[in-house]
């Protein structure tokens, strides 16, 4: 299984103000095709070249840095662009949104939980929200981890992951991480979101 960059479901500009066109650009087609051309270096030749991303991560603790870096790097990303988009903002509805309030009190308790994991994140890393046996939970991960890997210290499926690599935000945002956090709120894409929850 070799795997691909995939294209961007929108475009490089879609997400301005908030995400501005040449860190799309430069975060998508180098940064994201830089852990694709590594991750298939690193497996070639190997058994995990007919293993999907998810299949290798529960057993990322035994495999090269070369792999869990590159391999993470490639899924985090693919999710990412996902759950954003041009007509993001706004509030989750119906269950999500439900299980949201009865999780962490309020949506804007939510907003500041994981503001705070996104700020808080020391060095590179990604915020999320996962599902963790039924349960709403919000944690972080360094590097290219993330809560699928059996090293992750909190375990779940993600329904939203922030990337809080300077890469991500310093062309516009520079050391303002918080400002950077506080406008990913603008383009979520819910309705994605919701889907990935109600499965």
């Amino acid at each position: 299984m070799t795997h691909k960059l995939p294209e961007l479901p929108y475009s490089y500009d879609a997400l301005e103000p908030y995400i501005d066109a040449q860190t799309m650009e430069i975060h998508h087609s180098k940064h994201h095709q830089a852990y694709v051309n590594n991750y298939n270096n690193a497996i070639k030749g190997t058994e995990l070249e007919g293993q999907d991303l998810e299949e290798v991560f529960k057993s990322i603790a035994n495999q090269s840095a070369a792999i869990r870096n590159n391999g993470g790097g490639i899924f985090n990303h693919n999710f990412f662009w996902e759950i954003m988009g041009p007509s993001g903002s706004g509030s989750p509805k119906g269950k999500l949104l439900d299980d949201i309030k009865s999780t962490f009190g309020s949506f804007e308790a939510f907003k500041e939980a994981f503001g705070n994991a996104a700020v808080t994140r020391f060095g590179s890393g990604w915020a999320w929200l996962v599902v963790n046996n039924g349960k709403l939970v919000v944690t972080s991960t360094p590097n290219q981890d993330n809560t699928l890997m059996d090293v992750a210290d909190v375990q779940g499926t993600p329904i939203i992951g922030l990337d809080v690599w300077e890469h991500a935000y310093y062309l516009k945002y520079q050391n303002r991480r918080p400002d950077y956090v506080s406008n990913f709120w603008n383009v979520i894409n819910w309705d994605y979101v919701e889907g990935l929850y109600e499965k």
